[in-house]
C-alpha cells in the first residue's frame, strides 16, 4: 500500500512538473518571443511577386513597329523547389510533359544551366528564378496547372509579354535581341534601384542593349497570400508596373527593306560574296535612315530559347556569322571611296586645287611600279578629271612626294604625314560613336603603327625567318619561299613605312580599314555643311501616352579642316561619276534629269580572296539629302556590284523602275526623310 502509494506520488510529481514546463513554455513562446514568431508566420504566408513591365516598342520614323509586344500564356518551373523534390521532380515533370504535349526529357534540357560543355537548349539567366519552358501554351494547359496547384508544385502558367519583329529579319543586328539576366548580373546591380523579376529580360545587342534601362520601365510587386500547398488565396498589398518608354528610332521601315533586299540580290548576283553592308544616312541631320548587313536572322529565333543547332549557326563563319553587323563591325579596305580623304590631304599641303597633273599607266614609288587599273594612261588631268575617271598614279605620286619630304626611310623628328591625318580629320580610325554595341574603330596605319607592329610581331617573324613556313611548302613551295623572305625583311626592318606602304594607303589599300558606317559619315560630313557628326538611330523617348521623356541629340564631333570651295570642287567631280565616269554603266538609263546621283566606286583587292566591292553615293547631287554606302565582300568590282545595289535603293526610295519611270508606290514619296520624330498619341496610337 504504502509503495502504491508512493508510486502515486512521483507520477503526481512528474505530472505537476511537465505542466509546469508547458506553462514557462508557452509563456515564452506567446509573451517572450511571441512577436518573433507572429513575424516569422506571416512571412510563411505571404509571397513578394515582382511583376515585370511592359517593355516598351521600338517604332520606325513614321511610327510603325519594329520591335512590338504579343502577350501569350507561358509555362515556368522554379529549378530549385523542383530539385528539392523526390527524384529532383521527376513525377511533376512527367505529369507537365503529359500536359503540354512534350517529352519530360525535353522539358529537363531546357531546365539546365548554360556554361561550358552545355548545349542548347538551356537556360541563360539565374538559377535561383522561374525558368520559362514554354512560351505559347493554350488557355486549356494553363488551366489544367492552376487548377490543380497540389499536383504542380513549384510550376506556373501567367501571361507575359514577348517580343514581336514585324520585318522579320529587317534590321536584326541593328535591334538587337533580349535574353534572361544572370545570376551574375543580378549580383552586380543588387546595389541599384532596378528591380529584377524572375522572368526579366535585358537588351544583349543593338538598341534592345543601348536603351535596355528606358525600354524595360519600373517592374511592379504583389504581395500574395498562400496557402500550405503555396496556391494564391488573397492578394495583400499590390503595386502596379510601370511600361517601359517608346523608342522611336530614324529608320524608315520602308527604305530598310529596300536597301536588305539591295544587299541579298546583289549577293546572289556575286557568286562568291560572303557578306555585305548597306549604310543610308540623312546629310542634313547625321540620322541613320537604314542600316543593313547580310546574311540576316529572325530575331525571334530567340525567344523561348535557342536550340543548339541555331545559336552555332549565328556564329558560324560558314553561314556568314548573321549575328554581326558588318556596317558598324565590318572592317575593310575602302579602295578608291577613300580618294575623298586623300585630295583633300594634297589640298591640306599645298597642291593647287585647279592644277594639271600627270596621269601616267605606271608611276614608279621608289624602286617599283605603281599602275593605274589595267596600265591604263590618261596623260593631263585636273583633280576633277581624276576623281571621276579614277587615276591612281596622281595619288600614288603624292603620297610618295609626301613620303620624301618627312625624310623617306629616315623620318624626321616631327613628320607631318599628311594623309594619315587627313584620314583622321575624316572619322577614320576611331569609332562614330553610334548608339550601337560594338562598333569597331577600323584602322589608319602610319610610321607609329607600324612600330608598334613591328615590337609586337617581331618574335615570330625573326623565329619564321629561320624555321619558315613547312605546312605551307607541302601545297606551295613559291608561296612558303615568298613568306619566309617576308619574314626576314619584317625581323630586320619591319617598323619601317616604306614608300609602298604610303602609296597603297592614299588609293584605300593596304593596311587602312574602314567601316562602311564610318565612310558614310565621311561623305555625310563632305557633300553636306561639312560638320562630322556621330550617327544616331535613336530619336526620341516618349512614354506610352505621348509624353515626351528626352529627344536624342545628334552630336557635332568635328568640322572637316577643308573650305566650301574645296568641298564643292570634290563633290561637283563625284557628282559625274555616275553619269560619266567608273560607275556610268551601273546607272544607265536612271533618271538623272529627276534625281541626280553623285558617288564613287571603290574595288579593293584582298589577298586570297575576290575583291571588296563598294559604291559611296549621295543624292540629290546639287543639294544631297541622302548618302547611300553598299559594300559587298567579294563581290569584285566597285561598278559591278555595289554600285547597281546602290541604285536599287535610290530607285525604292524615289520610286523608279529599273527603266527610268515613276513606280508605286516610292518608299519616301516626298523624296526626303522625316524632319520630326511621330506623334504619339494618348491612347498609344500614332497620330498620322
Amino acid at each position: 500500500m504504502i509503495r502504491m502509494r508512493s508510486r502515486l506520488v512521483v507520477l503526481q510529481v512528474l505530472a505537476v512538473s511537465l505542466l509546469a514546463l508547458l506553462a514557462v513554455r508557452l509563456w515564452q513562446v506567446q509573451v517572450v518571443r511571441g512577436k518573433e514568431f507572429v513575424a516569422a508566420a506571416t512571412e510563411t504566408r505571404t509571397r513578394d511577386v515582382v511583376v515585370p513591365a511592359v517593355r516598351g516598342q521600338i517604332l520606325d520614323s513614321a511610327g510603325r513597329p519594329l520591335v512590338r509586344n504579343r502577350t501569350r500564356l507561358v509555362v515556368s518551373v522554379d529549378r530549385t523547389s523542383l530539385n528539392r523534390m523526390e527524384g529532383n521532380g521527376r513525377v511533376v515533370l512527367q505529369r507537365l510533359a503529359s500536359v503540354l504535349g512534350q517529352r519530360p526529357a525535353d522539358l529537363r534540357q531546357r531546365l539546365r544551366i548554360c556554361g561550358p560543355g552545355v548545349s542548347r537548349p538551356c537556360w541563360p539567366g539565374s538559377p535561383y528564378q522561374p525558368i520559362p519552358i514554354d512560351n505559347n501554351v493554350t488557355t486549356r494547359e494553363a488551366l489544367q496547372i492552376l487548377e490543380r496547384q497540389e499536383d504542380f508544385p513549384g510550376v506556373t502558367a501567367e501571361v507575359q509579354a514577348v517580343r514581336e519583329y514585324p520585318g522579320n529579319t529587317a534590321g536584326a543586328q541593328a535591334l538587337g535581341y533580349l535574353q534572361p539576366i544572370t545570376q551574375a548580373e543580378m549580383e552586380k546591380r543588387a546595389g541599384s534601384r532596378t528591380v529584377f523579376s524572375g522572368v526579366d529580360l535585358i537588351g544583349r545587342d543593338g538598341l534592345e542593349s543601348v536603351y535596355d534601362s528606358a525600354l524595360r520601365g519600373v517592374p511592379g510587386l504583389r504581395r500574395v497570400q498562400v496557402d500550405r500547398l503555396g496556391k494564391a488565396i488573397g492578394v495583400e498589398r499590390q503595386v502596379p508596373p510601370t511600361s517601359g518608354d517608346t523608342l522611336i528610332t530614324s529608320i524608315d521601315a520602308k527604305v530598310q527593306a529596300v536597301t536588305e533586299k539591295a544587299l541579298a540580290e546583289a549577293m546572289k548576283s556575286a557568286p562568291r560574296a560572303d557578306g555585305a553592308a548597306g549604310v543610308v544616312l540623312d546629310v542634313r541631320t547625321g540620322r541613320v535612315i537604314a542600316l543593313a548587313s547580310a546574311p540576316t536572322y529572325n530575331p525571334a529565333i530567340w525567344t523561348g530559347g535557342i536550340s543548339e543547332a541555331a545559336y552555332q549557326r549565328l556564329l558560324s563563319g560558314k553561314a556568314g556569322k548573321p549575328l554581326v553587323s558588318r556596317a558598324i563591325k565590318g572592317e575593310f579596305a575602302p579602295g578608291s571611296t577613300f580618294k575623298v580623304s586623300s585630295v583633300s590631304a594634297m589640298l591640306k599641303d599645298g597642291y593647287p586645287l585647279h592644277g594639271q597633273y600627270d596621269c601616267p599607266g605606271s608611276f614608279m614609288v621608289g624602286s617599283r611600279p605603281f599602275n593605274n587599273f589595267h596600265g591604263i594612261g590618261m596623260g593631263t588631268l585636273n583633280l576633277h578629271t581624276a576623281l571621276v575617271k579614277s587615276c591612281d598614279t596622281i595619288f600614288y605620286r603624292a603620297a610618295y612626294e609626301q613620303w620624301l619630304r618627312d625624310g623617306g626611310l629616315k623620318p624626321k623628328a616631327k613628320t607631318k604625314e599628311p594623309m594619315a591625318a587627313m584620314a583622321r580629320a575624316f572619322g577614320f580610325g576611331r569609332p562614330t560613336g553610334i548608339d550601337l554595341p560594338g562598333e569597331s574603330a577600323g584602322r589608319i596605319p602610319d610610321r607609329q603603327w607600324k612600330k608598334e607592329l613591328w615590337s609586337v610581331t617581331k618574335g615570330d617573324n625573326c623565329k619564321r625567318a629561320k624555321t619558315g613556313y613547312p605546312d605551307v611548302a607541302k601545297t606551295d613551295p613559291s608561296r612558303a619561299a615568298f613568306l619566309k623572305q617576308l619574314a626576314y625583311e619584317n625581323c630586320l626592318e619591319g617598323y619601317q613605312w616604306r614608300p609602298g606602304d604610303a602609296a597603297n594607303f592614299s588609293i584605300g589599300q593596304g593596311d587602312v580599314l574602314v567601316t562602311p558606317l564610318q565612310l558614310a559619315a565621311a561623305y555625310a560630313a563632305l557633300v553636306g555643311d561639312g560638320k562630322l557628326r556621330s550617327p544616331r538611330l535613336g530619336w526620341a523617348l516618349v512614354r506610352p501616352d505621348g509624353t515626351m521623356v528626352k529627344e536624342i541629340k545628334v552630336p557635332v564631333v568635328r568640322k572637316l579642316p577643308i573650305s566650301a570651295t574645296e568641298r564643292a570642287y570634290i563633290k561637283g567631280a563625284l557628282s559625274e561619276v555616275p553619269s560619266d565616269g567608273t560607275a556610268a554603266g551601273a546607272f544607265v538609263g536612271f533618271p538623272m534629269d529627276k534625281v541626280k546621283i553623285g558617288g564613287k566606286t571603290g574595288t579593293a583587292e584582298v589577298y586570297g580572296k575576290a575583291d571588296t566591292s563598294w559604291f559611296a553615293s549621295f543624292a540629290p547631287a546639287d543639294k544631297p539629302r541622302f548618302v547611300v554606302v553598299v559594300m559587298v565582300s567579294q563581290g569584285g568590282m566597285g561598278a559591278e556590284t555595289a554600285a547597281p545595289a546602290a541604285r536599287k535603293i535610290y530607285e525604292g526610295i524615289y520610286g523608279f523602275t529599273a527603266a527610268g519611270g515613276r513606280s508605286s508606290p516610292a518608299a519616301l514619296p516626298a523624296g526626303r526623310p522625316a524632319s520630326e520624330p511621330p506623334m504619339i498619341k494618348r491612347d498609344g496610337t500614332v497620330a498620322r
